[in-house]
């Protein structure tokens, strides 16, 4: 089960409502600098940009690949551990804005954890260390340390036999 925080909301849809919840000022700078490091080729920059623009918690000898997509409204949210790999064009969110409510949750990712290509990662997941996530898989839920997961809905494929 994902650990978010959940908070009602009257009127229309609460993403339309999504300045009541944060300054239209830290969406640009965020997107700005989510921008920059997307396309940002070298690995010590792009995570300069993570750690002193956006405000998140990443290890040493992390690394994110090609056009990954951080939560815009909330990247302080999201912590990984050290020598991590976030594969190509994933996404890794801390909230969302639904009809009646809007959701925020912290996502942790672990040390030595492989994120394949096209994953996306929902709001209030952990995902333990030394897992590793397959390519395209949609986590939803709770990845424990040393498990293989993939598919979607996303299942346990095998647990790492270390």
């Amino acid at each position: 089960m994902r650990n978010v925080e959940r908070y009602p909301v009257e009127g229309p849809n609460a993403l339309w409502q999504i300045y009541r919840t944060v300054s239209p000022w830290k969406g640009v700078k965020n997107f700005i600098c989510i921008q920059m490091a997307r396309y940002c080729p070298h690995l010590p920059t792009k995570n300069w940009i993570y750690r002193h623009m956006l405000g998140m918690k990443v290890g040493k000898h992390t690394a994110f690949g090609l056009m990954v997509m951080v939560d815009a409204f909330f990247p302080e949210r999201i912590s990984i551990g050290d020598n991590s790999i976030i594969g190509y064009n994933t996404t890794i969110l801390a909230h969302e804005y639904l009809i009646q409510e809007y959701r925020l949750g912290y996502v942790k990712i672990g040390s030595n954890v492989m994120i394949g290509a096209n994953s996306t990662i929902l709001p209030g997941v952990t995902i333990g260390d030394n897992a590793v996530v397959s390519a395209g898989c949609l986590v939803h839920k709770d990845v424990p340390a040393g498990a293989f997961v993939g598919g979607n809905p996303m299942q346990v494929i095998r647990y790492s036999e270390e």
